[in-house]
């Protein structure tokens, strides 16, 4: 019996608990031709999201936000997952570390 019940309550937890626990969907960035787009994503403030980068470009990309503290290399055609907040209200700069002069872009949290 204690089997059932364990089986029934990890069904339980894994239908209607772990939504509570998975972060909430957020923006997607795709970079292209060295460039961020778009180069503004919007997110909520006081919420945890993840924040999916695709490089569609050949060549890798490091997206850095000393601002989030954040860094993570995107190889060429592939993309990441960055999970971010909870964030308070204002704005993040980001770069691509390896075309900064072109790879620019900010998220703005209200």
């Amino acid at each position: 019996m204690s089997s059932l019940r364990f089986t029934l309550s990890f069904l339980f937890l894994a239908l209607f608990g772990m939504p509570l626990l998975m972060a909430a969907d957020g923006p997607t960035l795709v970079i292209r031709n060295h460039l961020f787009e778009p180069e503004e994503v919007m997110a909520p403030a006081g919420q945890k999201f993840k924040l999916v980068v695709r490089n569609e470009d050949a060549t890798p990309e490091e997206f850095e936000s000393k601002t989030l503290k954040r860094e993570k290399v995107v190889q060429g055609h592939s993309e990441i997952v960055i999970n971010l907040g909870p964030l308070v209200a204002g704005t993040y700069d980001f770069v691509g570390e390896f075309h900064e002069a072109t790879a620019k872009g900010r998220l703005v949290v209200r």
